[in-house]
C-alpha cells in the first residue's frame, strides 16, 4: 500500500511539474512582447521564432504527458466522472487542438510577416504593417484565453467542484 501510495503522489506532482513547464512561460509572453518591441523590434520575428519553437517543443509535448498523467491519477482516484476531471481532459483537447490548427499556422504567418516588415525598413525604423498588428491581436487574444482556461482548469482542480 505505501508503495502504491507513493507512486500515485510521484505520478501526482509529475503532472502538476507538467503543467508548470508546458504553460509558465506563456504568462510571461506579452512582457516579453513588451519589452522586445520597445528596445529592439527588430528583434521581433527571433522572438516570435522562439515563442512558435516553445509551442511546438514544450507546450504540445508537456500537454501530451498532463493527459498521460491525469489518466493515471483520474483511474487511480475512480473520478472519471467528476467534472473536474471531465473539464480538464475537454481543455488539454480544445488547447491541444487550437495549439495544433490555430495558433501554430498564425505564429509561422507571424513569423513570415515579421520578417518581412523587418526587411522592408532596411536600416531605417521598422514600422509593422497593419496585417503584422492584427495577427498579434488574434494570436495574444487567443493565447489570453488559452491562459485563462488553464487558470481555471487549476481551480477547478483544487476545489473539484
Amino acid at each position: 500500500m505505501l508503495v502504491a501510495v507513493a507512486f500515485y503522489e510521484v505520478v501526482l506532482a509529475l503532472h502538476i511539474l507538467a503543467v508548470v513547464i508546458a504553460f509558465g512561460a506563456t504568462f510571461a509572453y506579452p512582457v516579453l512582447l513588451g519589452t522586445i518591441t520597445k528596445a529592439d523590434p527588430r528583434a521581433l520575428p527571433a522572438l516570435y521564432r522562439a515563442l512558435h519553437a516553445i509551442s511546438q517543443r514544450v507546450i504540445m509535448p508537456g500537454l501530451a504527458l498532463i493527459v498521460i498523467f491525469g489518466i493515471y491519477l483520474a483511474s487511480e482516484l475512480h473520478a472519471w466522472s467528476s467534472f473536474y476531471v471531465q473539464w480538464g481532459l475537454a481543455v488539454a483537447i480544445v488547447i491541444g487542438a487550437v495549439e495544433g490548427a490555430y495558433l501554430g499556422r498564425r505564429e509561422q504567418l507571424l513569423i513570415e510577416v515579421a520578417d518581412r516588415d523587418v526587411a522592408a525598413a532596411g536600416d531605417g525604423p521598422v514600422t509593422f504593417s497593419a496585417e503584422h498588428d492584427s495577427l498579434v491581436r488574434r494570436i495574444g487574444a487567443v493565447g489570453a484565453l488559452m491562459d485563462l482556461l488553464v487558470v481555471v482548469t487549476i481551480l477547478f482542480m483544487v476545489i473539484k467542484p
